[in-house]
């Protein structure tokens, strides 16, 4: 089921998670706090990606934090432009649950 986020807009819960966030520093927060990275649509509130989060991994949620990470410039030859913006969120789980990725 589809909820409205703060823009109104509706948002599936498959809609919300992009794609996991496997990177060295996201490694080590889910060894050692048992959280995990996820990119996110743009348009999701925290209680989005926690309804979300719950849903596809079977997991308890503790805490969400969420980044709005900003393009950066980058330059081919002569043309100057910017990678995209995009939305990171930091899941907390409860300590009896994981998400295996590999």
């Amino acid at each position: 089921m589809g909820d409205k986020s703060s823009s109104g807009i509706t948002v599936e819960s498959h809609q919300v998670i992009r794609r996991p966030l496997v990177t060295e520093k996201g490694t080590m927060l889910s060894e050692g706090e048992n959280a995990y990275s996820f990119e996110v649509n743009p348009l999701a509130s925290k209680t989005d990606i926690r309804r979300a989060v719950e849903e596809l991994f079977e997991v308890r949620v503790i805490d969400v934090r969420t980044q709005n990470r900003k393009g950066k410039p980058r330059r081919h030859k002569v043309h100057i432009g910017h990678t995209r913006s995009w939305k990171k969120a930091i899941v907390k789980l409860h300590e009896d649950d994981r998400i295996a990725f590999y």
